[in-house]
């Protein structure tokens, strides 16, 4: 009798993540965690207080799926007072996070053969989702220092079976701010070929600097083709609580809404109405923490650069990028490894966020510095105490 395995093929290479893979790690050989992407501090008291209210208002069954008509008001209201995109509740539907909303939108709106375009080093669930909605991924490289893409690379990769391009700006893992200029080159190739585009903004209030967060449904005739997708998690320091949302034109939300109805119809029931409290009136609370951020930013970043890493600094996000080449190694799996072992710190190796993992990002690694400071500088302790050249 011939083996096979009992999972579906669909599963083939994304069974696990490496975030989930990474955390183990950082348990068993008791490291200080700067892999995964969530702050060791929670948002505002408020907030969490609203939760409680709403338990106690009975707010524990399920709610629309849709969302709570308080959540999706909300939404329409932030859109519209940071933005100035006029939305109706149709054009909005609240998912278990960011990572329901890009299933939902993958799942919703490719069919199998359908080539979907994603700017690598990418989020581990967009390899996932294509996969599972049978799509084919069709890479577009951001290349270090600055992390630019090629106009021409991205043309070549537009073919006459794609569907869609998914697009992640602020981005994970590089940090990597996409301007006006590039947003326009996009922008340019969705309407030339009649593209569904698919924008994860996730980090959209956490850039540093003068860097500006331009939604790609702002520019000109892009609203009609965007779904942009955004997360209460990043912004308000509630990742555990999965509350996220995508708007768009009112078909393309119906799609993402037609596929996560059978995900998980709807979740987060005490959770929904306390962040529609935080959209309307804990502004402060994320322009705080993106002021907290860039000083952890910068110590991480001094501190790596110290040790004599190549540091790429990013320009928004949770996370910034280094070089161990310049310590010898060319293979950041096995060097996260090592780290974990001999200096007890556990951070993320790049190169499972590109399509070769043997090529472009092989020797790139990335660290979280959304935690705590003396978490920070326990880590950077922890290094200066190892010699951790090849």
């Amino acid at each position: 009798m011939t083996e096979h395995s009992r999972a579906a093929r669909r599963l083939d290479g994304v069974g696990s993540t490496i975030f989930a893979e990474m955390s183990a790690l950082a348990v068993r050989t008791g490291s200080v965690n700067l892999g995964q992407g969530f702050p060791d501090k929670s948002g505002p008291d408020t907030v969490i207080e609203a939760v409680y209210d709403a338990m106690r208002a009975g707010r524990n069954q399920y709610p629309p799926g849709r969302g709570t008509p308080e959540l999706v008001d909300a939404v329409i209201r932030h859109q519209q007072r940071h933005y100035g995109l006029g939305l109706a509740p149709e054009n909005v539907v609240v998912t278990t996070g960011a990572t329901e909303a890009i299933a939902g939108a993958l799942l919703g709106l490719v069919d199998p053969g359908d080539e979907v375009v994603v700017w690598e080093p990418y989020y581990d669930s967009y390899r996932a989702m294509i996969q599972f909605a049978g799509g084919v991924r069709r890479p577009v490289t951001l290349r270090a220092p600055d992390y630019r893409f090629a106009a021409d690379e991205l043309e070549a990769a537009v073919t006459d079976r794609t569907k869609l391009l998914l697009l992640n700006t602020p981005h994970n893992p590089t940090g990597h701010v996409f301007d006006r200029a590039e947003l326009e080159t996009v922008a340019d190739v969705a309407r030339r070929h009649d593209l569904v585009v698919v924008t994860d903004e996730v980090y959209e209030h956490l850039t540093f600097d003068d860097h500006e967060h331009v939604p790609f449904a702002t520019l000109p005739g892009m609203f009609e083709r965007t779904v942009t997708i955004s997360s209460s998690g990043k912004t308000f320091s509630f990742t555990g609580w999965k509350i996220g949302w995508a708007t768009g034109p009112a078909d393309l939300v119906a799609a993402v809404e037609g596929a996560k109805n059978w995900l998980s119809y709807s979740s987060g029931a005490p959770f929904q109405p306390a962040i529609a409290q935080a959209l309307d009136h804990e502004a402060a609370f994320h322009e705080q923490l993106r002021e907290d951020l860039q000083k952890k930013r910068d110590y991480l970043c001094d501190a790596l650069a110290a040790l004599g890493l190549d540091v790429h600094v990013p320009q928004g996000t949770y996370f910034v990028t280094t070089d161990v080449s310049s310590w010898g190694h060319a293979d950041g799996k096995a060097f996260c490894a090592a780290l974990a072992e001999r200096a007890r710190v556990v951070a993320i190796p790049n190169q499972v966020f590109y399509e070769d993992e043997s090529s472009e990002g092989r020797h790139l690694i990335r660290w979280a510095f959304c935690k705590e400071q003396d978490v920070l500088e326990e880590g950077v302790r922890r290094l200066r105490g190892v010699d951790l050249r090849a």
